[in-house]
């Protein structure tokens, strides 16, 4: 009989979690989903009737939190709001410092990634029924934060703000959300799932 104590396994968190050398590796996450972040940002559209653009930065949100965890998420969507700021143009349209009422919803990639990434740390990306309400838990807090912004900014009264700042986005980040509830669970299943 051997005298060695068994430790248990520890098994990934997250994706990002099954790369080795924990601090390059995090530190590479970090930077490259805030440029996936400001790569989907250019996926701009901008409508007549809001001051807000239809762009493809939630995806990356949404997909960077959960696959990273949620502090390296809310790292990376710090970096990407703070860098951006500093003159990095890779807000929507290839803006960059302060962007008024938009600012608000950049504001809520932070606590919209940590909280995708918090859920999916218990195991809400492994599979497409947690990921869902994930997913839509964390644009819900972005929304929260991106819609009280513009109120505040465009002074405009709740009824205003929802029906310029959420209203015309829901059924594009409902798609955004199901593409990124969709990619999770694949990608665990191509790297071979394992559970806690």
């Amino acid at each position: 009989m051997s005298d060695a104590v068994s430790l248990p396994r520890r098994t990934p968190l997250v994706l990002a979690d099954l790369l080795p050398g924990a601090l390059l590796r995090d530190a590479l996450l970090v930077v490259g989903a805030a440029g996936l972040v400001g790569l989907l940002a250019q996926v701009s559209i901008h409508l007549a009737f809001t001051p807000v653009p239809v762009t493809g930065q939630t995806l990356g949100v949404l997909v960077s939190g959960t696959a990273l965890g949620w502090k390296r998420a809310t790292a990376a969507m710090a970096l990407y709001g703070l860098a951006g700021v500093a003159g990095v143009p890779w807000f929507a349209g290839h803006a960059s410092g302060y962007v008024g009422a938009s600012f608000g919803y950049i504001v809520g990639f932070v606590l919209c990634a940590g909280l995708c990434g918090f859920l999916a740390e218990r195991g809400a990306d492994r599979s497409v029924l947690k990921s869902v309400p994930a997913m839509v838990a964390g644009e819900l807090v972005m929304y929260a934060v991106g819609v009280a912004w513009l109120a505040a900014v465009m002074h405009y009264g709740a009824a205003e703000a929802i029906s310029k700042g959420f209203t015309p986005f829901v059924a594009g980040d409902a798609l955004k959300a199901a593409i990124a509830a969709g990619l999770l669970p694949s990608a665990w299943r191509l790297v071979g799932s394992r559970s806690r």
